[in-house]
């Protein structure tokens, strides 16, 4: 009976210990993991929110950028940390991707975090050279079915890449990837025509878009992009249904206490919110999101299912 009596009393006393280092929290600075190199469009975007959260919670919330393996080491060294809230992963869709891509991941994006927040989205864009024959989704699918076509992305299993491979189930084209190192190298390849067809994010896309140097198709998002409100989605091209975009946000490792994650969760939801922050994500092509960490939990198990299905009847595991 002492034994039970004494385990109840350690239980107790570690629930209250925990319970008051989240009351406290943070009382030190938080490392914000980003699997991307400095500089790009998840880097800046990940650094706009990171600025907000440090103003807010009055702790240095310094970005930690961890590059390498489609932004799977940083999920990999995230899913080792303490869960004590001092260890923020910056999270997108590729992760989501990841699970049902590669076959030997060290880390399980459900298992292994919990989730925080839903940060932002962006859109992709189809895209062709301005002296293009097509001038509709709907005109590039007639023309893949009479000629071979290849297209460009940012690499083999990137968010672009599985853009174009559901535009091609849904459609029942063929067409042939040309992955490139980036972004902005597909678009210059785009260009200049060494590839008939582009699938490029908002923040590539736009500007080529607006100088005339690409012409864009339609947009990947469910609805139109207030940055180029006259192209069609998708769907409103003929494929019912489509729905891709690049989606941001953060988790934690699995086991942070309930309280620190409704901390930040508030605080980042109160950032969203902010016209700066606005403006800024605007500039990057990005819509604000936020909301709670459970929806968006609901959310990233949705994601999985989605894309697994795509990856299966793509043949693109690795």
């Amino acid at each position: 009976m002492n034994i039970i009596n004494n385990l109840f009393i350690a239980t107790l006393v570690a629930g209250s210990i925990v319970t008051a280092q989240a009351q406290n929290y943070p009382t030190k600075p938080i490392r914000f993991l980003v699997g991307y190199a400095p500089g790009g469009g998840t880097d800046t975007m990940a650094r706009t929110v990171a600025a907000k959260l440090t103003e807010s919670l009055g702790q240095q919330v310094i970005v930690d950028n961890r590059p390498g393996a489609n932004a799977n080491l940083a999920a990999e060294i995230a899913a080792k940390a303490t869960p004590d809230g001092y260890t923020v992963m910056f999270i997108s869709v590729s992760h989501a991707i990841s699970k049902s891509l590669y076959k030997n991941l060290r880390y399980d994006l459900v298992r292994d975090f919990t989730p925080l927040i839903n940060i932002s989205s962006v859109p992709m864009f189809v895209v062709v050279p301005p002296s293009s024959t097509p001038k509709s989704v709907a005109e590039l699918i007639t023309l893949a079915k009479s000629q071979s076509i290849n297209y460009a992305t940012s690499g083999a299993g990137s968010p672009e890449h599985i853009a174009a491979e559901m535009l091609k189930g849904m459609a029942k084209i063929t067409m042939t990837h040309v992955p490139y190192k980036g972004g902005a190298p597909s678009a210059i390849a785009l260009i200049s025509g060494e590839v008939h067809v582009g699938f490029n994010t908002a923040p590539v896309a736009v500007p080529h878009i607006k100088s005339g140097r690409m012409r864009a198709l339609a947009v990947t998002s469910a609805k139109r992009n207030p940055a180029l409100p006259d192209v069609p989605t998708v769907a409103e091209s003929g494929v019912a249904g489509y729905d891709m975009i690049n989606w941001y946000g953060a988790v934690l490792p699995a086991g942070t206490p309930a309280a620190v994650i409704k901390r930040l969760n508030e605080v980042a939801n109160k950032a969203l919110q902010l016209p700066d922050v606005q403006q800024r994500l605007a500039s990057l092509g990005a819509d604000p999101l936020g909301g709670s960490a459970d929806s968006f939990g609901a959310y990233i198990k949705s994601e999985i299912a989605k894309y697994a299905k795509v990856v299966k009847e793509s043949r693109l595991e690795q």
